[in-house]
């Protein structure tokens, strides 16, 4: 994986130790189901494409976590997504409650096949 990793790392320690918990989070679970991917900082967060289509971005906030699968990602799980805060193409969740593991895991896993089938 191409990495800009120290520029993520930095990105997420300026955060509180509650936020940088959910950050890296969220980081692991990109890497451990997207190992191809590439990191960097783009829009100002993390972000993450494969095959050169952006994939995922994630973003910290004093109260919530935003997640940015693009469209298709909160589309395709849109019934699961309705019990948060959402904008178009972002979905937030609250720093109040825990990360829905499960559902970012499958998110990831989605845009990963989207990407995958682009490319062939």
């Amino acid at each position: 994986m191409k990495s800009d990793s120290t520029k993520v790392e930095a990105y997420i320690n300026t955060f509180p130790e509650d936020v940088q918990e959910k950050l890296n989070t969220i980081r692991k679970i990109i890497l451990e189901n997207a190992p191809e991917a590439i990191e960097s900082i783009s829009y100002g967060m993390p972000a993450y494409k494969t095959h050169k289509k952006p994939l995922v971005y994630f973003a910290g906030y004093a109260k919530h976590i935003g997640f940015y699968a693009t469209p298709t990602g909160h589309e395709a799980f849109a019934k699961e997504l309705s019990v948060f805060k959402q904008g178009k193409g972002s979905v937030q969740f609250p720093m109040n409650a825990p990360l829905p593991i499960d559902l970012i895991t499958r998110i990831v896993q989605f845009r990963v096949e989207e990407n995958e089938a682009l490319f062939k």
